[in-house]
């Protein structure tokens, strides 16, 4: 399973990541590769909580190359 993450230049500097299927899962980084592992490591965390309250994981996004 896969997410959309938004990854937005600040013009003060750094990276913003958002995943809009994850409510509240944001994180930044002053690279774009330092928001990109951060936004990793905030959605297994993400998941890895809904697992553990019992809650519905929300769904991903499928893409294909064809």
């Amino acid at each position: 399973m896969g997410y959309t993450v938004i990854l937005e230049q600040e013009l003060v500097g750094g990276f913003v990541a958002i995943v809009p299927a994850l409510p509240g899962c944001v994180t930044q980084g002053d690279t774009r590769d330092e928001a990109l592992a951060n936004v990793r490591e905030a959605m297994e965390l993400y998941i890895e909580d809904c697992v553990a309250a019992r809650d519905p994981v929300p769904a991903g996004t499928v893409r294909r190359l064809i």
